[in-house]
């Protein structure tokens, strides 16, 4: 495992963050293809094994019981000090509305720290933006978590980059703690962040932890090859289209790398994501222990430009989506 500095903070991170919406409880929440405590505890241990110090997390996942489980198998496979853990605010979880306001925020903290059995997280972030909250209010309450020890640092998931901009300089002028991460949408078939959000990060020295960047999948085998969990991902039929010939055309090209370097599609995928300047550590999902193993090779595979080329010549500009 190759680790870095996590954006502007003192977190050396794994090249690959372990997302762990996958685990979960599958009675609790909207996903029945979560995997129970179970089946989540083997795959937390191999990742820690395979050198991945950096899980992410959030309130909303499997309504609270990712973090349950993720905080129960930290707390007996690895020391506090030796991992990295984030978690999110803002979709409704339980009695708890979705929004950011002082007071959702300044409660969801203690209790995803309750959940978690921790005294603080490393990396809170806003699950997505709150169009009914001031966002002074929000950046303040989250200045307040950090103040008080409860989360060493900030961060932001998927919004405009004009939104992103007046955050991050509402901060500096109130001298409030600034984000220090983007959770952002951005794979091999979506790039629009390459627009505007990715060079403001770089501008500002800001992280980048992309999500989905595998596409949920679909960059791990043959274009049009459905699972259950495609079947039933409502949100994920939001987010791709599996008749875009565009799309297609990028995961035959995808293919056709991979067997040019003997490497597994979902490697090639991720490699290509991590040659590109301030991406932290993309934020994979798995929920088998073999699926972890081939994506951990992904560290080691270097493309050459001539191969990055090909991947990216055909995208052709997409609709912004993920977040309103």
């Amino acid at each position: 495992m190759q680790y870095n500095t996590l954006g502007k903070t003192d977190l050396k991170v794994s090249r690959l963050c372990l997302g762990c919406m996958t685990f979960g409880e599958p009675d609790r929440g909207k996903h029945a293809w979560t995997l129970p405590e179970e089946s989540s505890r083997p795959i937390i241990k191999r990742a820690l094994e395979g050198g991945i110090n950096f899980f992410d997390t959030a309130n909303s996942y499997s309504d609270g019981s990712s973090e349950e489980i993720v905080g129960r198998a930290l707390r007996d496979f690895a020391r506090r000090d030796e991992v990295v853990v984030a978690t999110k605010v803002y979709h409704q979880v339980g009695d708890l509305a979705e929004g950011l306001s002082r007071a959702q925020i300044l409660r969801s903290i203690d209790d995803s720290l309750q959940r978690l059995g921790m005294e603080y997280v490393d990396l809170l972030q806003i699950h997505r933006w709150d169009y009914t909250t001031p966002i002074e209010e929000t950046l303040e309450a989250l200045n307040d978590v950090v103040k008080a020890g409860k989360a060493r640092y900030i961060g932001a998931s998927s919004m405009h980059a004009r939104q992103f901009a007046q955050a991050l300089a509402l901060q500096d002028q109130h001298g409030w703690a600034r984000f220090v991460t983007m959770q952002d949408y951005y794979n091999l078939i979506y790039r629009e962040e390459e627009r505007d959000m990715l060079p403001l990060c770089y501008k500002e020295g800001v992280a980048i932890i992309p999500w989905s960047p595998l596409a949920r999948g679909r960059l791990t085998r043959p274009w049009g090859e459905t699972t259950a969990r495609v079947v039933s991902d409502e949100f994920g039929k939001t987010l791709y289209s599996e008749t875009d010939q565009n799309d297609a055309q990028i995961a035959e090209r995808l293919a056709g790398v991979a067997e040019e370097v003997n490497a597994s599609r979902a490697q090639v995928a991720l490699a290509w994501l991590l040659s590109k300047p301030g991406i932290a550590a993309p934020i994979i999902g798995t929920s088998r222990e073999e699926q972890l193993e081939e994506l951990l090779g992904a560290v080691d595979l270097t493309l050459k430009p001539e191969q990055i080329a090909e991947l990216e010549t055909p995208y052709k500009q997409h609709p912004v989506v993920g977040f309103k």
